[in-house]
């Protein structure tokens, strides 16, 4: 099987509506098992988000340009933090190390601030939201040490903006 990635340009300025978007367009073409779905951040004179898919069909670059998204062919980057994947479906509750890295296309995970990697029994509480990036061709998972001894990801279901207060 030869994979095939479009990314799609929908003008998207903020990552939570970038999964947004991504996730329901996955919902909405009824994507196949094995899907990988990413978001990546745009710089330069027009910052913004942008959505790439690799599926095993051209089909779905042809069902987003018909939905008259703008469609490119490839990746925009190496690097993409990936919101659909084989497994993330299955990453909810609180789950072992094992269970997470069995479960799920992750390649691997690191904990901020710990050398090496955790041990398999180790405690995650994913907060239903997984969101693992590509490095060197592997999907990582970056967590953190939570109250209790417990591990959480990095990335926060529901960010406080900046400034939110003023």
């Amino acid at each position: 099987m030869t994979p095939h990635t479009c990314t799609v340009d929908a003008d998207v300025r903020e990552l939570r509506a970038a999964d947004h978007l991504l996730l329901a367009l996955a919902a909405e073409l009824a994507l196949p098992e094995g899907t990988f779905g990413c978001t990546h951040l745009v710089r330069g004179e027009r910052p913004r988000v942008v959505l790439s898919f690799t599926t095993a069909s051209e089909d779905t670059a042809r069902l987003l340009s018909a939905a008259g998204y703008e469609v490119t062919a490839g990746a925009p980057d190496e690097v993409g933090r990936a919101v659909v994947y084989p497994g993330s479906t299955e990453l909810t509750s609180t789950l072992t190390i094992a269970e997470l890295l069995t479960r799920s296309a992750i390649g691997r995970v690191v904990v901020l601030g710990a050398p090496g990697e955790p041990p398999p029994s180790q405690q995650v509480v994913t907060r239903d939201h997984v969101r693992p990036q590509w490095q060197d061709g592997e999907l990582v998972l970056t967590l953190q040490p939570a109250v209790g001894g417990v591990l959480v990801p990095f990335e926060v279901p529901d960010p406080t903006p900046c400034c939110a207060d003023h």
